[in-house]
């Protein structure tokens, strides 16, 4: 367990499940204690309707969720050079992070977090892959930096 950064970016291929589920617990779990933003390599999709299911079953809305790509973060000035850490959940997603920080001393970690979309037959067998998902998340997010802030204790 490291101390909370000031800042971290969680990073994904699109933006639209992993990454902005990483953005919402982060948040719950440490609220203000530290700036926290997502983003993905492409912004092609909307929010994911299952990851929004699964996080409120926790407690952490992602409803008003706009996905966002990196490209689209410099367009609108947020500087990669501003975050203490970069999170990327997916391979692309490091690879493109660690091209934009090159010349940057930012610390980009790389957490291995299944893709669950297209996981599953019939609606609760996909709500499992989900969970799933939202479980790795949650146990790296605990793991990396301790027990919430706050009130909010996540379900077992």
């Amino acid at each position: 367990m490291d101390a909370l950064p000031q800042s971290v970016l969680f990073c994904c291929d699109h933006n639209a499940v992993r990454s902005p589920m990483a953005e919402g617990m982060m948040k719950q779990l440490y609220g203000t204690d530290c700036y926290v933003q997502s983003a993905g390599v492409v912004n092609d999709l909307e929010i994911d309707g299952f990851a929004i299911a699964v996080c409120q079953e926790i407690g952490v809305e992602l409803s008003r969720h706009r996905a966002r790509s990196f490209d689209e973060m410099r367009d609108w000035g947020d500087d990669l050079s501003s975050f203490d850490l970069v999170v990327a959940l997916t391979p692309a997603s490091q690879h493109r992070a660690l091209d934009l920080t090159r010349h940057s001393a930012i610390n980009v970690e790389y957490w291995p977090i299944l893709d669950p979309t297209g996981l599953g037959e019939g609606r609760e067998e996909r709500l499992r892959s989900y969970r799933k998902t939202r479980e790795m998340i949650l146990s790296r997010l605990l793991d990396r930096f301790g027990p919430p802030r706050g009130r909010w204790e996540p379900p077992r």
